[in-house]
């Protein structure tokens, strides 16, 4: 079988979203998919108990059924709909993230301590797609200042590196070359303490799915999203910049600030207007996603042209 480097892949080759259904649906009647249904359907009742945030935006979420079967995450596939299909055979459970590097004290959290760090919130954020599509996703979770603050960054901590699990046997896309794996990320300080950087652990009220990062990401809702690490393992406070998985792959293409901004234009395509999953028309793409009034102070005097 070939499998194509995601330089090879263009915008009107991602799979359209009827497609992808009806090929799922294909699968699961052959069985292929049954394991990650079933296991899919046990996270399914386990309800968090949130408070909703201030820090929301107004807009109607996408339904559940959207965001859970319409994703971008390469180590179950370059597929939309791969996710879905292949997720269900990641093991969750028990599951740490170690924090350390430029910190006073680091730290191994596991995930009944990070479930009770702080109170969860549900806030409805915008997630925003380099390829040119979007949706509103009511994430759950709470600020990742919350555990950062516990380790205390010392005065060399200025950036925040994420690596992400790395399991080929449970993540078939992990098998091929289309990333150097594991997957890793990138903040910088002020970015990753800012309220909106969200610690993520669930979605509509439940335990994060599979294939949406279970059991942990973050969520960065004023950058592209390949930007918020799903399914991390590890951070670490460091002094220099950290090179990001897509910075390595294509640097010509993907920044390591990769804010939304519609002046920027992808190098293959334009990143001027975006189609929210559900809707036909498109709409015009928001500078920061909307979150300008909140974020855009960290960059001022940047050239956002320059540091895309």
């Amino acid at each position: 079988m070939l499998i194509r480097r995601t330089t090879d892949i263009l915008p009107s080759e991602i799979t359209d979203k009827a497609l992808y259904l009806s090929r799922r649906q294909f699968m699961t009647v052959a069985g292929v998919s049954g394991l990650a249904l079933a296991g899919l359907a046990e996270q399914a009742h386990a309800k968090l108990v949130t408070a909703p945030s201030k820090l929301s935006i107004s807009d109607k979420p996408n339904s559940r059924q959207d965001i859970t079967s319409y994703n971008n995450f390469y180590e179950f596939g370059t597929d939309k709909g791969d996710p879905a299909i292949h997720a269900g055979k990641l093991v969750t459970r028990p599951w740490t993230i170690r924090v350390e590097g430029e910190v006073m004290k680091p730290k191994t959290f596991d995930l009944d301590e990070l479930m009770k760090l702080a109170p969860l919130e549900e806030r409805i954020y915008r997630l925003r797609c380099v390829e040119g599509w979007s949706m509103v996703i009511p994430w759950v979770g709470y600020s990742l200042s919350e555990i950062l603050k516990r380790v205390e960054p010392t005065s060399k901590g200025k950036y925040v590196e994420f690596t992400t699990l790395k399991r080929p046997e449970q993540m078939p896309g992990q098998r091929s070359a289309t990333l150097d794996w594991p997957y890793t990320e990138g903040l910088r300080i002020d970015e990753a303490m800012h309220p909106l950087t969200l610690l993520t652990l669930g979605l509509y009220g439940e335990l994060l799915p599979n294939q949406n990062g279970a059991p942990v990401r973050i969520a960065v809702p004023w950058k592209y999203g390949f930007k918020s690490a799903k399914s991390i393992v590890r951070i670490r406070l460091v002094e220099k910049q950290p090179t990001s998985s897509w910075m390595a792959a294509i640097p010509s293409e993907y920044g390591f600030y990769s804010n939304v901004n519609p002046q920027v234009d992808h190098p293959r395509w334009s990143q001027a207007t975006e189609r929210r999953i559900g809707d036909f028309f498109k709409r015009k793409t928001l500078m920061f996603n909307g979150y300008a009034d909140q974020v855009a102070s960290m960059y001022t005097g940047m050239d956002l042209r320059k540091f895309f």
